[in-house]
């Protein structure tokens, strides 16, 4: 029997001759995938634990914070499964392989989460930042993934870390 190309997609779940990411790119995305599901995990940690001046503006930019590093982390794993590779969204790994320095258990004053937040922050977009260039030279459509991603949380490090600022 003769096989088809509808034959080896259906089998395969691919077009055979399709992109496929390497080993480097998928541990590249691999990275940028905890770093995101661990930024949502801190942010609501943060969410549900800050007290103190200005509660309610850091309690609802905390929400937008989960809501995008959630959206997000889809947004990689579903990439990565597009390129045939397999994301790893476990706590086990999210716990080993983050770059970001784990969050205060108990209560966090609002001023003290600000910081600890723009830090998490900047730690994802620095990963990011640190991964951009191998994954651009293989796969810029993941490439611009990263970008929408870094753009994203820049914006958010400016505007939770201009809570502590002065002028």
């Amino acid at each position: 029997m003769t096989q088809t190309i509808a034959d080896t997609v259906t089998r395969t779940g691919r077009a055979a001759g399709g992109f496929r990411a390497s080993r480097g790119l998928t541990e590249n995305l691999q990275r940028v995938l905890v770093n995101l599901i661990d930024l949502h995990l801190v942010g609501k940690q943060a969410h549900w634990n800050i007290v103190g001046p200005n509660f309610r503006d850091l309690h609802l930019q905390l929400d937008e914070l989960v809501d995008d590093a959630r959206g997000f982390s889809d947004d990689v794993a579903e990439r990565m499964r597009a390129l045939d590779a397999v994301p790893d969204g476990r706590v086990v790994p999210v716990g080993e392989q983050s770059d970001l320095a784990a969050f205060p258990a108990g209560l966090v004053n609002t001023t003290d989460a600000v910081d600890l937040i723009t830090a998490a922050l900047y730690a994802v977009t620095g990963a990011i930042r640190e991964v951009h260039d191998a994954v651009d030279a293989e796969d810029p459509t993941t490439a611009d993934l990263l970008h929408t991603i870094l753009e994203r949380l820049e914006q958010l490090a400016w505007l939770i870390g201009s809570e502590n600022r002065t002028a």
